[in-house]
């Protein structure tokens, strides 16, 4: 069966930590599986305070795309998941600094029971060409 399927890596994000890969093309879609804050540069979790947390997550996934050729403005869809829905507030502004004027993807945005390694902070994204 013949796909148009193609798997992305790069070392600028955090290399998976289970049976999954950074991101996938599907045609002109990319999906890329969900952010933690690992620094992939010391494979380390960083999770001191919302604020860097939060900011990893973002830079982790602006490398996938830069990586692909792609901006923040090629995101479509994203996801964030959340360990508690009160810290909406201050994911949210800081979420927001990385998309241009009137760019912002659709999103959801909801707190689960608990995230891999006990972060905070995971989100996934979906861009097109």
């Amino acid at each position: 069966m013949s796909t148009n399927k193609r798997i992305v890596k790069t070392d600028k994000a955090p290399a998976p930590i289970g049976p999954y890969n950074q991101a996938v093309w599907a045609g002109d879609m990319l999906f890329c599986s969900g952010q933690i804050a690992i620094d992939p540069a010391t494979a380390e979790l960083k999770i001191d305070d919302l604020e860097t947390e939060t900011r990893l997550v973002m830079s982790n996934i602006k490398a996938i795309l830069t990586h692909e050729g792609l901006t923040m403005d090629h995101i479509v869809k994203t996801s964030i998941f959340l360990s508690d829905m009160g810290l909406f507030g201050q994911v949210n502004a800081i979420y927001g600094e990385y998309f241009s004027e009137g760019q912002a993807p659709a999103r959801e945005c909801v707190a689960v029971k608990t995230l891999p390694k006990n972060v905070n902070v995971e989100i996934t994204v979906i861009a097109t060409k």
